[in-house]
């Protein structure tokens, strides 16, 4: 039933949206989502490598298939990059898997700190920070051979969307580049961090699956290693201090499960509902627009307005040179000169290297990494 409002009634509160208030700092937008509390700018996470004049970063965000915990602890455990990630983001190498020296100078109810280092490298060390409830950062600085000192910086922003879902946003950031980097396209360094991702994928998804249905803490789950795994107990046994504040949580030695499950939880009105309440506004048919999270396009080209524009232009360029290839074949099926002929024919295939590669690109930008295994 419609109701009209008399001129000068006050609208009713359940017509009324919630508004909140927003920050933009250094690049990131952070809402305050506390009604009781006016907004406090001396909360915003601030992060001074970030702020230094010259100080080049590449940010990427991804929507992910399995817990804000699930995450957080992959981001914060450095011993798999080598092994996982091995020659994907060019200095992961296999060959450089080693004990791992750790050092913890801070503990509180809002997070960690601390000192890390490959153990044939110990005068190098890498400095961990997780702050609560969603940053996490390793910075590392060294002097260079040219004397000068150098900063580079991982930022990890991640929240959690839901039971078994989390969201992330990624920058890499560094004091100096070589200049190869302005040469590669910025959707390059997106797709590849995508990649990186889905090597985890599947495992992470496992390990969620195994932490929701054993209904254990993870000391009876995990074999924690001195040399690899400091920052994932640290992480496990502050979620034991914090955890009772959390809607659930898995801790090193304690836990709280959910209170309904995650199908009810994302589809409270059935589950032919949710599904029709999330496919795309605009009818996408296929599997690339599938609301799946465990599809790339859906995972982060949908957040990245400039990967979608990346996507749209090469396709649309495909399908032009592919018309233009197709003109070129009837112009050298019409005309009467031989030479002629070969000059449309050439043309033709150029058109069609042309389109060729454009689809590389679409496909590279929107589909799942599978990983191909070879003999060691």
């Amino acid at each position: 039933m419609w109701l009209q409002l008399q001129e000068g009634g006050k609208i009713p509160r359940a017509a009324c949206v919630r508004t909140y208030e927003a920050r933009n700092s250094q690049g990131v937008v952070w809402v305050w989502m506390s009604e009781k509390n006016p907004p406090n700018d001396e909360k915003l996470p601030w992060f001074e490598h970030y702020a230094r004049p010259g100080f080049q970063d590449t940010s990427t965000i991804h929507e992910l298939p399995y817990d804000h915990s699930i995450l957080l602890e992959n981001l914060m455990d450095p011993a798999h990059v080598p092994i996982s990630h091995d020659r994907t983001d060019w200095t992961a190498k296999r060959e450089d898997a080693q004990p791992l020296v750790f050092t913890v100078t801070e503990r509180s109810s809002r997070g960690f700190a601390g000192h890390w280092g490959r153990s044939k490298n110990p005068a190098l060390m890498n400095f961990l920070r997780f702050q609560a409830p969603c940053v996490l950062s390793n910075d590392l600085e060294f002097v260079d051979k040219a004397g000068v000192k150098q900063y580079f910086s991982a930022l990890f922003l991640c929240r959690p969307t839901g039971q078994g879902k989390s969201m992330l946003i990624v920058r890499f950031g560094a004091s100096s580049r070589s200049p190869v980097f302005s040469l590669v396209p910025e959707w390059y360094f997106h797709q590849n961090a995508c990649k990186v991702f889905e090597q985890d994928m599947g495992f992470l998804s496992s390990q969620n699956e195994v932490l929701v249905k054993e209904r254990v803490p993870t000391k009876e789950l995990y074999l924690n290693l001195r040399s690899s795994d400091t920052w994932v107990a640290e992480y496990r046994k502050w979620m034991d201090k914090v955890g009772h504040g959390m809607p659930y949580y898995f801790g090193h030695s304690s836990l709280s499960l959910p209170k309904q499950p995650a199908v009810v939880e994302q589809a409270p009105v059935g589950l032919v509902a949710g599904i029709s309440a999330s496919l795309p506004a605009k009818g996408g048919v296929g599997t690339q627009h599938a609301p799946n999270p465990a599809n790339r396009y859906y995972r982060h080209v949908v957040h990245c307005k400039g990967c979608r524009s990346v996507v749209k232009t090469f396709q649309a360029w495909k399908q032009a040179l592919v018309l233009l290839s197709l003109a070129a074949v009837a112009s050298a099926i019409l005309a009467s000169a031989q030479q002629w002929k070969a000059v449309f024919l050439a043309s033709a295939a150029l058109f069609l290297a042309g389109s060729s590669v454009c689809s590389f690109v679409v496909s590279l930008i929107t589909t799942n990494f599978v990983r191909t295994h070879r003999r060691l």
